[in-house]
């Protein structure tokens, strides 16, 4: 996100995986400055998530199937708005993954009514939803794109298996959903899943260097981004200066994420492919009050330097340019690094 989550256990699979997931049977489909509400005004509630629980997606497949075994994502209780993250990662996960034979909307829409959300939801549900026999779903992270008093925006970043026939495919999308809240509960109100658009036929050099670099893990929406071309080279120039240093897992660069920032009506960077957000630092994620401040302190003065004129994060540092740093509830589990070009 620009100036305008971490799961219990890392999902399987390291950058061999996330690579292997785009370009293959499920198709792939911007935070941009302080959100509308500076964090004195979203209040930092750290509320459990909610005890009734929906129907388990189909997580754990016989193995006879094909498909990998995944785990349900769970929110910390360092979240700023726990039962938020719980809320969209349910939606995803429900419509994500089915049982043998359990395929297409109209099973998907007894799934999502099941959670007490409107049926219409899979209507909006894009690459969610692939015709398959079987497939299963893992949630890499849940961060947000806005989070204010009475809405949010969080972006649910997963892979996902399918199985037609004999055949297992991997791909795997990111997926803004939309919530509000009323009377202590929050409600999805509607899904915007990743479009990053078909791959450039020619890619600038540091866009394939950024591919390859195995310090610089992406989702499949994040990986699909870059090799469409449509991610500026300043983004692709600041990750790999930063793997000199650290291994950093994106979440989230173009697609995916809001066209404005959150709660206002400013252009966000990430859709003009001006931005990335980093969710995970060597092995540390930023939501964790366990990893170490200076760690988190020390990448986004390493952003900076790297060329960002915008990095905003759980810290609010002193010093750079005026407004270069800064630190509110939606950035309180990534950092984010933005480009003017």
């Amino acid at each position: 996100m620009t100036r305008a989550p971490a799961p219990v256990a890392a999902p399987p699979g390291r950058r061999a995986v996330l690579m292997s997931l785009v370009g293959v049977a499920v198709g792939v489909a911007g935070c941009s400055g302080r959100t509308g509400s500076p964090a004195s005004q979203s209040p930092q509630r750290s509320r459990t998530p909610t005890s009734s629980s929906p129907p388990t997606p189909a997580t754990s497949p016989s193995p006879s199937s094909g498909l990998p075994h995944t785990t349900p994502w769970r929110p910390t209780s360092a979240e700023v708005e726990p039962t938020a993250k719980s809320r969209a990662v349910q939606v995803v996960e429900t419509i994500g993954a089915w049982a043998d034979g359990q395929g297409g909307a109209a099973a998907a829409r007894s799934r999502v009514g099941a959670l007490g959300l409107p049926a219409g939801l899979v209507a909006q549900a894009g690459p969610l939803l692939p015709t398959a026999d079987q497939a299963v779903l893992q949630v890499v992270d849940a961060q947000y794109g806005g989070i204010l008093s009475r809405s949010a925006s969080v972006l649910v970043v997963c892979q996902q298996w399918i199985r037609r026939g004999g055949t297992v495919s991997a791909g795997g999308t990111t997926v803004d959903v939309r919530l509000s809240e009323a009377g202590g509960r929050w409600t999805v109100d509607a899904l915007h899943p990743a479009q990053p658009g078909p791959a450039a036929r020619t890619l600038a050099p540091d866009l394939r260097t950024a591919l390859a670099d195995d310090r610089i893990v992406l989702p499949p929406a994040a990986v699909a981004d870059l090799r469409s071309g449509q991610v500026h080279t300043s983004v692709a120039r600041a990750m790999l200066a930063l793997a000199r240093t650290y291994r950093l897992e994106v979440s989230v660069v173009r697609s995916g994420h809001p066209l404005d920032v959150f709660g206002t009506s400013r252009p966000s960077d990430h859709p003009r492919g001006r931005a990335f957000d980093v969710w995970r630092i060597d092995g540390h994620t930023v939501v964790d009050p366990a990893t170490p401040r200076s760690l988190i302190e020390r990448f986004m003065r390493d952003a900076a330097a790297a060329g960002s004129y915008n990095v905003g994060g759980p810290v609010l540092l002193s010093g750079g340019g005026a407004g270069q740093f800064f630190s509110d509830a939606t950035h309180h589990d990534h950092v984010h690094v933005g480009f003017r070009t």
